[in-house]
């Protein structure tokens, strides 16, 4: 079975994400890792995305979502695993 080592996170961004290219930075990297989803920006100034795909590339794009970008500071994030669906065929940025 091809989607028994993959997984889905359900993350929550907090720092300074928005107004910086967050969002298309880390589709940028979720796309070179495979990892499909969506991200988007919430009215609190936290970033919401959800990523579905291998746990140890999920892992390296939440923990590296903000580097390169000098504009972007991750101080914080709130990750929660979840199961793997399998519903999504790209990684988007949403509205």
């Amino acid at each position: 079975m091809e989607n028994k080592n993959k997984v889905r996170a359900h993350v929550f961004f907090s720092g300074r994400v928005q107004r910086v290219f967050f969002r298309r930075t880390v589709m940028l990297k979720a796309n070179l890792l495979k990892i499909t989803g969506w991200i988007k920006n919430l009215k609190d100034g936290r970033v919401e995305a959800v990523f579905e795909g291998e746990k140890e590339k999920i892992e390296k794009l939440v923990k590296n979502a903000g580097k390169g970008n000098p504009l972007i500071r991750v101080d914080y994030f709130e990750l929660e695993w979840e199961k793997y669906s399998g519903q999504y065929e790209n990684f988007k940025v949403t509205y």
